[in-house]
């Protein structure tokens, strides 16, 4: 599959392909603004933590060539502040705000305008690359885990949509198919934006990789059955007490420990967060018409409140393993040096 994001030198801009398509049309398109990249952003056009950092990057590069001022101080100031709307874009993973600062961090002494341009977007550059070899490093880590021929349940999307390419979860997967591995995927729809149904679907079937979609609800079902070999997700944010991911996550692992299916998640280095603890993460709670409107049908009574968290806290004891592309951690302790 084709970068999921990329600086466009031609036209000077980001481009990214538009997941809010997905699976019905897949098309690229070009935010040569800021705005345009804070609305992709909030609109889930680009979305996956990994995918969010690079994003975050290129828009500390986009605001450099965007930005203006009467002067040298001035135009860096206008960065920062175009800067931190990228930033603060969407709330829960880590990785959004941390590439913001590493490309804001690169401008250091820079001299002059076109300087800051070159840093920028050689960060960002950075950013990108390292976001595929991570996951190729993490996908082979993880594929050893896998038996010669697995059934594996995930949920929303974490495979190459979510990142610059290749992915998390799914990177699992493509590794242990690219070693000669019969892997089979099943994926959650995913409610209520069906991120599993649209993305992983569509991503998976491109690819020539088995797939079948389920209910969310039936997930605990399929376990119960005998059929899922493993459970390998994605995650937003990995705290020292705690995972966070796209809401769904935590009932899976609670069904997976009971019928004894290893529960795995699959990230970058760069979606840990040593510093702050799970209770002072923001999780985002996003509009009511996700839930409450469908294929542009109402589907829940006016006036009836609507709650539409985006993700949930899963604790460590539920987690068999963490995988990243430094290896893989069965204790979570081990993940922060």
């Amino acid at each position: 599959m084709d970068r999921t994001i990329w600086w466009d030198y031609g036209r000077a801009c980001i481009g990214l392909v538009d997941q809010t398509l997905l699976p019905v049309q897949y098309r690229a398109i070009t935010c040569p603004t800021v705005d345009d990249l804070v609305e992709a952003i909030r609109a889930l056009r680009v979305r996956g933590a990994p995918a969010l950092g690079v994003a975050g990057a290129y828009g500390v590069a986009l605001a450099a060539r965007t930005v203006g001022g009467t002067g040298f101080e001035e135009y860096l100031a206008r960065v920062h502040e175009t800067s931190l709307r990228v930033r603060s874009a969407r709330p829960t993973a880590v990785n959004l705000a941390r590439g913001v600062d590493r490309a804001l961090g690169s401008i250091g002494d820079a001299g002059d305008v076109e300087e800051v341009r070159e840093r920028t977007l050689g960060a960002a550059e950075r950013c990108a690359g390292e976001d595929l070899s991570a996951c190729r490093a993490l996908g082979a880590h993880g594929a050893a885990l896998l038996s010669d021929d697995a059934t594996v349940l995930t949920h929303c999307n974490a495979g190459a949509l979510a990142c610059v390419g290749w992915g998390t979860a799914l990177g699992v997967v493509r590794s242990a198919i690219e070693a000669g591995k019969r892997v089979r995927v099943i994926a959650c729809e995913t409610r209520p934006l069906l991120q599993g149904a649209r993305l992983t679907a569509f991503e998976l079937r491109r690819d020539g990789i088995p797939v079948t979609v389920c209910p969310d609800s039936s997930a605990a079902h399929l376990m119960r059955e005998g059929g899922i070999d493993a459970v390998i997700v994605g995650a937003d944010r990995i705290c020292r007490d705690a995972v966070f991911n796209k809401v769904g996550t935590y009932m899976h692992a609670i069904a997976a420990r009971h019928h004894g299916i290893p529960f795995y998640v699959a990230a970058p280095s760069s979606t840990l967060d040593p510093d702050l603890p799970a209770s002072r993460v923001e999780i985002e709670e996003r509009g009511e018409d996700e839930v409450a409107c469908f294929g542009g049908t109402r589907t829940v009574p006016a006036g009836v409140p609507v709650r539409n968290p985006a993700f949930d806290l899963t604790p460590f004891d539920l987690v068999t393993a963490v995988i990243t592309e430094n290896g893989v951690f069965y204790d979570p302790a081990r993940l922060f040096p």
